[in-house]
This record gives structure tokens, sequence and C-alpha cells, in this order.
């Protein structure tokens, strides 16, 4: 869906690293510097914003309900105590016909592992399919490490298993799921 607010597209096909970019019709996910853009917040009808960082500041805008998640973008910080409560808002948000924006600094790491973990609890998805939809929908996703390990164990607590695993690269530990793209950029 291609919505337009004036002549500014607001919502794009393709994914966007500048915009909001949708996650599910209830779902989306951006960096700070949209997060704070009336346009898109109003043009995409977001009426929750959920803020990652400690960082960026939000601007606050009439009828938007807004959350501090107040986590720096570091492996040991405990991002896996807000899994459950950000998935649970996202969730009661879309029962009641609402649009949540989840955003950090970025929109690469601790935003996404929030929606990641939204996909595994509401949508039963695996952890390997829920980064691979997150990542189709914006592509510069990557959680730090410390993040990845959370999600692993999110993923062990829900269904019992896991799909993804940290392994030894040359780089030192990985997500498995990136071991193609180091042995891609090794070779370069």
């Amino acid at each position: 869906m291609n919505a337009v607010f004036g002549a500014i597209p607001i919502l794009f096909r393709h994914p966007s690293v500048y915009g909001l970019s949708r996650i599910t019709s209830s779902l989306y996910i951006s960096n700070g510097e949209a997060a704070n853009n009336k346009l898109f917040l109003y043009g995409n009808q977001i009426t929750t914003v959920i803020n990652v960082s400690v960082e960026v500041v939000n601007t606050y805008f009439p009828d938007i309900y807004y959350i501090h998640v107040p986590v720096t973008d570091c492996p040991t910080s405990p991002l896996y105590d807000f899994f459950d409560p950000v998935a649970d808002k996202i969730h009661s948000v879309e029962l009641n016909q609402g649009r949540t924006l989840v955003h950090c600094v970025a929109g690469v790491s601790r935003s996404a592992a929030l929606c990641i973990a939204y996909l595994m609890k509401y949508h039963s998805m695996s952890l390997v399919n829920a980064h691979t939809w997150v990542r189709s929908c914006r592509p510069i996703i990557r959680p730090n490490n410390g993040f990845w390990q959370q999600l692993i164990q999110y993923e062990q607590k829900l269904f019992g298993n896991t799909s993804v695993k940290m392994v030894q690269s040359p780089l030192g530990v990985i997500p498995d799921l990136y071991e193609h793209e180091i042995r891609v950029m090794i070779a370069l």
C-alpha cells in the first residue's frame, strides 16, 4: 500500500531506511529521526510510539501514546526483560485498531530485536523466520550479539527449541545465519 500525505510519500512499497518500515499492518520500525516526523506518524496513523533508546528524545504529538524503554545498544543491556511487555503492548494496540512504531536511534538493533520478539510471540514465527521477515522490511537491521543471545533464549522459552545458534567466525562469535555474509565479506 502506498500512502501519501500531500506530495510527501509516507510509506513505500519497497523497504525504506529513511522513513517508517512496515512490519505488519499494525507494526512499524524506524530510526529516531523518522519517529519525530509528524508527517510520518500521522500519515501512517501511528497511535503508539515505543522509544527503545536513552539517546533519542521524542517530540510528543497529540493523540499519540508514548512509551520509553531506556536501554542502551550494548550486548549486556537487559532487552530480554522488555520482550514480553513490549510484545503485549504491540498486540494490545493492534486489538484496539491502532498502529505501533518501535524505534531506537538507527532502527537497526534494539527496535529490530523487539519487533522480532513480537513476531515470535504473537505470530508464532521462529527466530530465523522473524529475523528474515523484519530484514525484508528493513534491510539494515542487525541486532547486536547480546540481543541475539537474548532472542535465542526467548525462542527457547516460547517454543522449547532454537532455530539460530551463535557460532565462532573469523570476526568473533556471530549468529549462524550471518556465516555466509562473513565468508563473502572475507573473500572480498
